[in-house]
């Protein structure tokens, strides 16, 4: 047997210690993920069970709401047990924030989408905060405020009166909660155009808001708190990227005939009150909330609120866990 000659066992060597230091690297980034999962679950818990003892002051009021306006309408019960969901654990809100944690959970961690996974965990923990989950619950609450034909006062925002002074369009009671996709989509029409729809029992609110058009409502549309301040912190990256699309395709439509369209979230509207300082905050992730865009559109969904997963990053040891 011939002796291997050095500057082999030197190159051997060389490339033994570098996939070691790659090893090495995907370990600790590894042991990361998984100290902000278990963080960001315990937050997730710790939120939930605030909300079960009423330690959440906007999950009370939207309980209280509810049952004043179905004394007051017995006709919108049906609408109001279905909004007053949010108050529980079992409430769109909470279940969404629920569901993209298993989503991370599920990946398979990579080098190249380990930054995109920590900056949805920290987005997850952020939504969990009491301060700004009690925030999100405004949207809700004033949908029910708004039905009881001012009986009830708007929460964390401006009223009615001040509201249809401001200007923008009226869509009616439930128009807090278009564009959300926590109750409902943007979908295309045979003409092309974008329209909202509602999910499930929730199109009871297309009765009270009628036909909302994409295009209308992103030059129109008035102040909520998830298209304001919340939709960073309570959108999943599926949602995003569809968001995303329907904004590119109706600048596309309205370049093609020479017109200016606006982003509806170029600008925030006005007509927050009394929102706590956290929601003024921006969220601080690894990377920017813009720059993940191509990877989750690349990615693979794994459920409603979407995943990570790229068919052409590097495979290593992650979350879940492979053969």
């Amino acid at each position: 047997m011939s002796m291997i000659k050095p500057w082999k066992l030197i190159s051997l060597l060389f490339i033994l210690q570098l996939l070691a230091g790659c090893e090495s690297k995907l370990e600790q980034t590894q042991m990361t993920i998984n100290q902000q999962v278990a963080s960001t679950a315990q937050s997730l818990t710790r939120l939930g069970s605030a909300i079960e003892t009423g330690a959440v002051r906007n999950a009370r009021l939207l309980s209280e709401y509810a049952q004043v306006l179905k004394q007051q309408k017995p006709e919108l019960t049906r609408i109001a047990n279905l909004i007053a969901e949010d108050a529980t654990r079992q409430g769109p809100l909470y279940q969404n924030l629920a569901m993209r944690l298993n989503d991370v959970k599920a990946e398979t961690v990579t080098l190249d989408n380990a930054g995109l996974l920590l900056d949805e965990l920290t987005r997850i923990k952020e939504a969990s905060k009491h301060s700004l989950f009690n925030d999100a619950l405004t949207d809700p609450i004033n949908v029910l405020a708004d039905m009881s034909d001012g009986q009830l006062a708007r929460v964390g925002a401006i009223s009615q009166q001040a509201e249809q002074n401001g200007g923008g369009a009226d869509y009616g009671a439930g128009s807090q909660m278009v564009g959300n996709p926590n109750y409902g989509n943007w979908q295309s029409g045979s003409s092309g155009t974008s329209f909202w729809q509602w999910y499930g029992m929730y199109r009871m609110l297309g009765d009270l808001t009628g036909r909302v058009g994409y295009s209308n409502w992103s030059q129109n549309r008035r102040y909520s708190y998830y298209n304001d301040y919340g939709r960073s912190r309570y959108t999943s990256p599926k949602q995003s990227v569809q968001q995303a699309a329907v904004e590119t395709k109706t600048r596309k439509s309205f370049q093609r005939k020479g017109q200016t369209f606006s982003s509806p979230y170029a600008k925030k509207r006005s007509g927050a009150a009394g929102l706590s300082r956290s929601s003024y905050t921006p969220t601080k992730t690894v990377s920017s909330y813009s720059k993940p865009k191509k990877s989750f559109t690349s990615s693979k969904a794994t459920s409603n609120t979407g995943s990570f997963r790229n068919s052409g990053s590097r495979t290593s040891r992650g979350v879940r866990r492979g053969k």
